[in-house]
Order: C-alpha cells, then structure tokens, then sequence
C-alpha cells in the first residue's frame, strides 16, 4: 500500500515529529512525560488507511492507495494532524474516529498508569490507542474491546501492520472483559450515559478508570465492586457514543426558558447533561451563576451501594443529584 513506500515513510516521520512537537508545547505531556515516546514511535497512519473530511459536497475521503502522489501526500499530513479523524461512517452517522491525539496524551497521562498494570480500553476504534498503550506497557498488559466486528478486525489488521499484538475482543464494552480481569486501569475512548457497574466487578481496589461522560472526562478510583470516586479533568471531551447494552441516550436538556447566555455556555451545558435533566433548569441556572459559573474539574461523581451521584465540590455538600 501507499503506507509501505520509501517517500510515504520519510512523510510520516517528518510529519509524526511535528505532531509530538506540537502535543509537547500544549503541555499534554507535562503530568506523564513517558507518554512522549510512545507517540514518538508509533506510526499513526497505518492505523488510519483512509478517512474522512468534511468538505461543501459532504465527507471526502482521503486515502493512502490513492494513484495520485499529492493525494497520498495529502492522506500522510492529514493522519498526522493534531486533529480528530473521522475513520467510518453509516448513512451519513458516525460510527468511528481515531480521537485527536493531544486528547488522547492529556488521558493517557491522566491515567496513571505504572509498570506492570494491567490495562481495559473500552473502544478500540483503529486501534491507534491501544498501539500507544501496548508499546508503553507491553502487549500482553493491554485488552481492548469493541462491539462492531469489522471494526475490531480492523484494529487487529491495523496493530499487526504496526507490529502490535494486545489482545482485541469483540463484545458489548459496557460489560467489559472478565474473562482477562482483574484491571488495574480501564479507559474508555467513546462517550456513556453513565458509568457500568460491571467495571467495577472487574477493577482491583485502587484501579482507576477514566471516561468520557456528559462531555467530560471523569476519573475515578475504584475502592471494590460497589464503591468508586471521584472527580473530573478539566478539559472538554466530545465522542463517538458507545454502542450496545449501555449505549447514550440523547439527553433531556431542558434549555427552554433560559437565558441565551446559558443555552450558549459550555460548562452550563455540561451541568445539564450531568445531570441529565433531573434538576429543574431554572435552579440549575440559579447554582451555576451563584458558584460562579463552575469549571468542569469542579464536579465529580460517587458510586455507592448501588446508587450513584454527581456533586459540585463535595460528595456530602449540598449540591448533588442522582446520575441519570
């Protein structure tokens, strides 16, 4: 394929440093220095074959066995891009992406990983993310699960090209894997409604998990199988829903009524899809403005006998609510 030739390969590698570079000078690097090498190394492109741009006649598809060199060249740049890349879409709907990798390097160094831990990603995607945990970790350390078979193939296909061999499962993700439990770290690279208690049933005490919910990313630390806590990043993070038993739902937002300043802003909405429109708007808008229209990393969520809570500031405070 275009991938394998002498002139794509100088591209690529050109084009991956100027990648990590940029990461690097984001500060996406800064929490976990050791992820850098990974990115160094690990060729990007062969994980994305072809993809898909937005354009005025709808989505152009660039690919790397195009005939045209400058198109190839084109295919190369863009697969190095720190930009999220759409891999496979249905009917005009996404299906899959390869997320934007200074994105992806903030959650990885969120995730605090170690030597020796032992590592779930829930949606594999093109395999791109597990390829960057496998070469830090190892292969045998690195399980990845993903419900659509031609798009675990894929992975497979592409982490074999790169010469990575973690282990990639075709299953509903929000069950996990427990047949190659127990985790010490389970990362999710599609967004939920909520957090799967099987995931906790799978986790050893102190495993983290990390996932992209309501439009952020929460981290948590699992105390056992029905207890987990804790807060959110502070950044903003926008994906693929997950697909299967504990697929997202749209959520009930609620903004009639309110002020277009609230209806506009961010961190607002993000309250609202935390709360999944459970409290009423109004007195949502009421303790956003009176705390100060609060960040992301402000928030943060408590799992519990069962039941679970978001919570502003403090799990016990005065301002919390039931997860949707």
């Amino acid at each position: 394929m275009g991938g394998d030739d002498a002139r794509t390969g100088e591209l690529a590698a050109a084009a991956r440093a100027g990648m990590v570079r940029e990461i690097a000078a984001e500060g996406a690097f800064a929490a976990d220095p050791r992820w850098r090498e990974p990115f160094e190394q690990v060729p990007r492109h062969l994980f994305v074959p072809y993809y898909f741009v937005a354009g005025p006649r709808g989505y152009e598809r660039r690919w790397g066995e195009s005939p045209d060199p400058r198109e190839r060249e084109r295919w190369v740049r863009g697969a190095y891009a720190d930009e999220p890349l759409a891999t496979r879409l249905r009917d005009g709907e996404l299906l899959s992406s390869s997320s934007q990798p200074s994105l992806m390097a903030r959650m990885l160094a969120a995730l605090d990983v170690a030597d020796g831990d032992r590592v779930l990603e829930v949606g594999a995607g093109t395999g791109y993310n597990a390829a960057l945990l496998a070469h830090r970790l190892g292969d045998d350390l690195v399980t990845s699960v993903e419900l659509e078979p031609e798009i675990t193939e894929a992975a497979r296909a592409h982490l074999a090209a790169a010469g990575y061999r973690p282990v990639v499962v075709t299953g509903d993700g929000a069950r996990g894997v427990p047949e190659r439990a127990p985790f010490d770290r389970i990362i999710a690279t599609c967004a939920l409604p909520t957090v799967p208690r099987a995931w906790l049933a799978q986790c050893r005490p102190g495993a983290r998990v990390l996932l992209p919910l309501a439009t952020g990313l929460l981290a948590l630390t699992v105390r056992d199988a029905e207890h987990a806590e804790g807060r959110f990043l502070a950044t903003a993070a926008y994906f693929v829903p997950l697909r299967g038993q504990g697929r997202a739902e749209p959520a009930q937002t609620g903004f009639a009524g309110l002020p277009r300043r609230a209806r506009e802003q961010d961190t607002f909405r993000f309250l609202r899809a935390l709360s999944g429109g459970t409290p009423d708007p109004q007195e949502a808008y009421a303790l956003w403005q009176r705390e100060e229209e609060p960040e992301r990393d402000r928030y943060g969520v408590t799992l519990a006998g069962g039941r679970g809570w978001a919570w502003l500031d403090d799990p016990e405070g005065p301002y919390a609510w039931p997860l949707p």
